[in-house]
């Protein structure tokens, strides 16, 4: 339950076919979860809206009994399946060589969380299929739930398992259907859909998490937005393979979930053995995807370890160095940029891939964790020291999962290549691309990826060789970060000739905690050719994501919005690129590209060197203002405005007790209006007086504005409640496309009763805009 604290008090332990058990009723931050267990089954009867302290008499609540159907209720079960006349999909699929097929699961013990009442286990049992299935569920503070399965096989043969998913309830408000999709730097784009009858599924089959994957599956009511409508929503906290679903069935009830997907004979349980599946993270809204967020950020914070927390320190200004030299590694160069870099404000430099034994380019050398002694005569130590000495962190790029076939390593190991067949130790190259492996038994290796294989960290050896290469660079050097990528999929992965990316993401997951364990003080960042390893499974091991390979800042607004949806800003590594994108050759004004990255774990992939004198000052402005607002953006509530016109966007963070705020409104397009007209301030205090500036362009850059006469208030500011502002809004300047303007709000005063209306200023509320 990743809470130590909790003590689970034994409520029942009775035979199968539990008499009575009192329902379990979790309710914390306006959520709810409501599980009856009457029939001897744990029936899902909610999971939404706080219902309130009382119940009512459950006994009475059955459903009633179809024509053409089971002659009893169908039960809908904390684990769906077709022995409670369950018709759609199943919670649990394995069996015991075509035997066992289809489980009874019964309630055997509940165990209610002492004192907080927010948490419990339930465990079901089924003797004649000889598993027992141990859940976990929680309601955190902020109403994030979390729910795992865990089945142990109790029988004497070995279990078959084919999928175990976690599943909840929807409201039947729902009726509409969002998740995310996405390719290479084109990384969570939503897409809708109306709910219907039967099961929308979005299978996830790339070894990793993938560009295209779900980060957010939601439902919610009719046209649900940002700040308005339910939603309900789930993410699975698993960085292998999965599924996430929507099943509607013809009885009426809909069920939202998740589970690992297992290829064919993935997971054999053993006599005693057991699987555990990944938690399932779910929240509900009452007022929109803002209040999804806000539960999942809640959980992050929440935590311990939390970037932040764990160091006691605020989140570096990052330099990584890859767009400003690629594998152009030569001291003189990296040196400059160092210096360049700290006099800007920078507190983090990366060097980035091109560092180790045989790296001049991407086809050669993965695999080889040894700096390479032609390049560093000295070692990293020179470079390190220098950095250290402008008062920067220094970190390096890994990416310990892959290997080139063009390697030492490679070459001395070819059986330590992942692949769909076994290989023999020793002996030449491994051959890619479908060929036979020389000195290796029959069989071929996947299809290159990027000129990469994948490492088989499943093997022993393997893994201990990565482990103990990271460990003695890190021991050797002074590295406080570690940017660690992934940049291909786990096409045909297999150990031993079986399927194994269930044993390979867990393998990644252990060798991340045992460094972690070995250097506390190291942060370590996800990346996976950008936002292809985005989810809260990693993110328990890792300091941040990085959310996309793409820093143009156009298709970065979209990125970031929705990543932001689950994880962060704090956590989503968010850069200023060059001028002119390295992946899409637009070029863009510095102050989009700054607005664009100030909200998320700021930083820079750009050669800092040579910019011009206005240049460097517009950056050393931009970086000194992110951390002016940084405590704010990285502790606040984001808020999202249900924006009509589409080529604006309005977001921001605002403090938790509603002192201040920093708003972005960002036109990607241009408008089919002449004017935006009033735009509007979402998440402040209705009743306070704010006041609101216009910080970054300033108001007389002729470049952010297509009209020469901007709004009057652009100027000096104005002053308004939060419910004025949330309510009317202010008028916006007509912003160039793919241009932005960034708004500071400060509290003022607690805003005097509004009189009844008269006439005079008090019939719009009492709080007339003043402008200054």
């Amino acid at each position: 339950m990743n809470n130590p604290d909790l003590t689970l008090v034994p409520e029942t332990r009775s035979p199968l076919g539990v008499p009575h058990v009192e329902p379990l009723y979790l309710r914390r931050s306006g959520t709810s979860l409501l599980v009856d267990f009457s029939t001897g089954e744990p029936a899902m009867l909610h999971f939404g809206a706080d219902l309130g302290p009382a119940l009512p008499d459950l006994s009475l609540l059955g459903d009633a009994v179809p024509h053409s159907a089971l002659d009893i209720p169908v039960t809908l079960g904390l684990i769906p399946q077709a022995s409670s006349g369950w018709r759609g999909r199943p919670g649990l699929r394995g069996h015991r060589n075509g035997q066992a097929f289809s489980a009874c699961l019964r309630v055997v013990a509940v165990e209610r969380a002492e004192g907080d009442g927010c948490s419990a286990v339930i465990t079901q049992a089924d003797t004649d299929a000889g598993v027992t299935v141990r859940t976990e569920v929680r309601i955190n503070d902020g109403g994030l739930l979390q729910l795992r399965h865990r089945l142990h096989n109790d029988g004497a043969d070995p279990y078959s398992l084919d999928e175990l998913a976690a599943v909840l309830p929807l409201g039947r408000a729902a009726t509409e259907i969002l998740d995310l999709t996405g390719r290479w730097c084109r990384e969570s784009h939503p897409q809708r859909l109306p709910l219907r009858q039967g099961t929308w599924v979005r299978s996830g089959r790339h070894g990793r998490t993938g560009h295209d994957a779900s980060l957010l599956l939601a439902a919610g009511s009719a046209c649900f937005g940002n700040r308005h409508g339910q939603v309900w929503a789930v993410h699975l906290g698993w960085s292998g393979n999965h599924e996430s679903f929507v099943d509607a069935s013809a009885d009426g009830r809909t069920v939202i979930g998740a589970s690992e997907l297992l290829g064919g004979g993935e997971i054999t349980l053993a006599a005693n053995a057991s699987y555990e599946t990944p938690w399932l993270f779910a929240a509900y809204s009452a007022a929109g995807l803002d209040g999804i967020s806000d539960a999942f950020y809640a959980w992050f914070r929440g935590r311990p370890h939390h970037p932040g927390v764990r160091s006691g320190k605020a989140r570096p200004v990052v330099l990584n160095v890859w767009e400003a030299v690629y594998f152009d590694h030569r001291m003189p160069v990296l040196l400059d940029l160092a210096e360049s870099a700290a006099r800007l404000g920078v507190e983090r430099y990366v060097l980035d891939d091109g560092w180790f034994r045989g790296r001049r380019n991407d086809t050669a050398g993965l695999g080889d964790w040894y700096v390479d002694e032609d390049l560093w005569p000295e070692g990293l130590s020179p470079l390190i020291d220098a950095v250290t000495g402008h008062g920067m962190e220094f970190g390096l790029w890994v990416e310990p999962e892959m290997v080139n076939e063009d390697s030492d390593l490679a070459r001395a190991h070819p059986d330590w290549i992942a692949g769909p067949a076994p290989r023999a130790a020793g002996g030449s190259p491994a051959a890619g691309g479908g060929q036979p492996v020389p000195g290796g038994p029959a069989g071929r290796l996947p299809e290159r990826w990027r000129h990469q294989q994948v490492l088989d960290l499943v093997n022993p050896e393997a893994w201990q060789y990565i482990f103990d290469r990271l460990d003695a660079l890190l021991s050797e050097y002074r590295i406080s970060y570690l940017k660690w990528d992934q940049n291909r999929d786990l096409a045909e992965m297999g150990h031993a000739g079986r399927p194994s990316v269930h044993a390979q993401t867990q393998a990644v997951y252990r060798l991340l905690d045992e460094l972690r364990k070995a250097h506390p003080g190291v942060e370590i960042e996800s990346c996976s050719s950008g936002g292809a390893r985005v989810d809260l499974g990693i993110l328990e091991r890792t300091d941040r994501i990085w959310g996309s390979d793409c820093n143009d800042a156009l298709e970065r607004q979209t990125i970031q919005r929705w990543t932001g949806m689950v994880v962060p800003p704090e956590l989503v590594g968010s850069h200023i690129g060059p001028t002119t994108s390295h992946t899409t050759a637009r070029t863009h004004d510095l102050s989009f590209r700054a607005i664009t990255a100030m909200f998320g774990h700021f930083g820079l992939e750009w050669d800092v060197r040579h910019l011009a004198d206005s240049e460097r000052t517009e950056l050393a402005t931009a970086i000194a203002l992110f951390k002016k607002y940084r405590p704010l953006l990285h502790s606040g509530r984001m808020v999202r405005a249900d924006e009509p016109d589409p080529s604006l966007r309005l977001h921001g963070v605002v403090s938790h007790d509603g002192g201040e705020a920093l708003y972005a409104l960002v036109s990607v397009a241009t408008s089919f209006a002449e004017v935006p007209g009033r735009v509007c301030l979402p998440g402040l205090l209705p009743d306070a007086g704010y006041r609101v500036d216009a910080v970054y362009p300033a108001a007389d850059d002729g470049r952010a504005f297509l009209q020469a006469v901007p709004p009057g208030w652009l100027g000096g500011g104005v002053e308004a409640t939060g419910r004025f502002l949330a309510e009317s809004g202010l008028p916006m300047p007509v912003l160039n496309p793919e241009h932005g303007l960034l708004l500071s709000v400060r509290r003022v005063t607690a805003a005097e009763p509004a009189s009844e209306p008269s006439g005079g200023p008090a019939a719009t509320g009492g709080h007339p805009v003043r402008g200054s």
